[in-house]
């Protein structure tokens, strides 16, 4: 890697990227977004780096980018070194991470290319972005191909979401399904199984799914609370629940799709 420049200043416009990251990461569609993809701290920004997202510039103080020197000896971007207080400053509150990637978005992908995947999660209104970050990192996990967004959704590239991640949206691919729930009936054509995780009380018990019987599924998750839409139910191939204790009626939608997708893999 190149010598990294020791910034002192603050209003140094060569930090512009990271600067008032309160909205630096919201979409160029809402109000003050810049469209930019934020990691935060060694090991998210490491695996931004080893990612496919164009990375435009490092941000850090000397401990933690020294911390990545092999990872950024790899790559050739400027790397700016600062005090905590000029990162504070900058980003506009405290970083206690100590380091930070931008990236750019580039081009989103279309959910046909995805399709090919054995293994699919489909998320429905899931607008938390620490669940939805937490969703991406089991399904990372748990050996899921790519992960389809429909209406409602929180953006997976919000930097809550990639923090808590812990960068595994950078890696697991994923698309926007534009029409609800027609666009179902390409991922059946496309050979899987649509199942409906609810925890209503007719469904299948999840143990009673034998996924030996099901090669390419596709895992449907609505958000905590309001759940899969009954439009989606509708046509889903099969609901399945995760039997559950007295008194306790629903699990964290991460938990209970992780629960899920390792038992869909199993087979």
């Amino acid at each position: 890697m190149a010598d990294p420049h020791v910034i002192q200043d603050p209003s140094d416009p060569r930090l512009d990227d990271f600067r008032d990251l309160t909205v630096a990461d919201r979409r160029p569609d809402r109000p003050g977004g810049r469209g930019a993809v934020i990691a935060e701290g060694v090991v998210v920004v490491r695996r931004l780096l080893a990612s496919p997202y164009l990375v435009r510039a490092v941000l850090g103080v000397a401990a933690r980018v020294d911390d990545l020197r092999g990872d950024l000896s790899a790559v050739d971007v400027p790397v700016y070194v600062v005090t905590p207080q000029v990162m504070s400053d900058v980003v506009g509150f405290h970083l206690n991470r100590g380091v930070l990637a931008v990236a750019d978005r580039g081009r989103p992908r279309a959910a046909e290319e995805l399709l090919t995947g054995d293994r699919l999660l489909i998320l429905e209104g899931v607008n938390d972005h620490e669940n939805l970050g937490a969703l991406f990192r089991n399904a990372a996990a748990l050996g899921v191909d790519a992960v389809l967004l429909v209406h409602r959704c929180s953006d997976p590239l919000y930097r809550r979401s990639v923090r808590v991640s812990m960068g595994h949206v950078l890696r697991l691919p994923f698309a926007t399904l534009p029409r609800w729930p027609e666009d179902l009936s390409a991922v059946r054509a496309a050979g899987h199984s649509l199942v409906a995780l609810t925890p209503c009380a007719g469904a299948l018990p999840l143990s009673e799914f034998d996924p030996s019987r099901h090669p390419r599924v596709a895992l449907l998750v609505g958000a905590e609370g309001p759940g899969l839409s009954e439009a989606a139910l509708t046509t889903a191939d099969v609901r399945v629940r995760i039997p559950m204790a007295g008194g306790v009626d629903s699990l964290n939608v991460a938990t209970a799709a992780a629960i899920a997708s390792y038992h869909l893999g199993s087979g």
